[in-house]
């Protein structure tokens, strides 16, 4: 399968139904610190919307939900994988992204034959405090020699003004989060992103 070269992220559900429409092929849904059913809930009403969407949905953490309600995918940070049970998100046919920030996990992750690598954060992140201050684009290219065939997600502080040099250096697919929930016209971000990657 061939994934899109544009990967939002969002938060909620309501995120998916303004802008799956717009031809979001591949959408991440990642959702922190709810009580399990809601978390259910919104899973199950993302994958429906993706399916009617012919949308790529991708799960965050949640590999139990996203195996009930019969998710394809599903993505792990490095703290997920101490507790996430890989052989029964393998079982269930669920495609596998998992994160990674420095060589340690990058070897980890490619032990696990994921389906794609992400690398973050490219460029500084507003999104979350992390100890990785900024990969830059030399990491990413690296990280494509050392991943060869495997999808490439770069991911933090990506804008579609960054996007290009990204792609340069060896990503396969930009993942965007911010630049599109903090602009000003999200829709009209997603519509230009759209355009920029296809």
């Amino acid at each position: 399968m061939t994934l899109d070269r544009f990967y939002p992220i969002f938060d909620s559900v309501e995120w998916l139904q303004r802008t799956l429409p717009l031809s979001v092929r591949l959408v991440q849904l990642r959702i922190k610190d709810r009580p399990e059913s809601e978390l259910r809930q919104a899973v199950e009403q993302a994958q429906a919307l993706c399916r009617s969407h012919n949308s790529v949905l991708v799960v965050n953490d949640h590999w139990r939900l996203a195996i009930e309600a019969g998710c394809d995918w599903v993505h792990l940070g490095q703290e997920d994988l101490d507790t996430a049970d890989l052989a029964a998100i393998r079982r269930a046919g669920l495609r596998l992204g998992i994160s990674t920030h420095d060589h340690a996990e990058l070897d980890r992750a490619l032990s696990l034959a994921p389906d794609y690598v992400a690398l973050g954060p490219v460029y500084p992140t507003i999104l979350k405090k992390m100890r990785w201050e900024r990969q830059g684009l030399e990491r990413v290219t690296e990280w494509k020699r050392l991943v060869g065939n495997i999808p490439l997600v770069a991911i933090g502080g990506m804008n579609i003004e960054r996007a290009p040099g990204a792609f340069a250096a060896g990503a396969n697919i930009v993942s965007a989060v911010t630049d599109i929930t903090l602009h000003a016209d999200p829709e009209a971000r997603v519509r230009a992103w759209i355009e920029a990657t296809r």
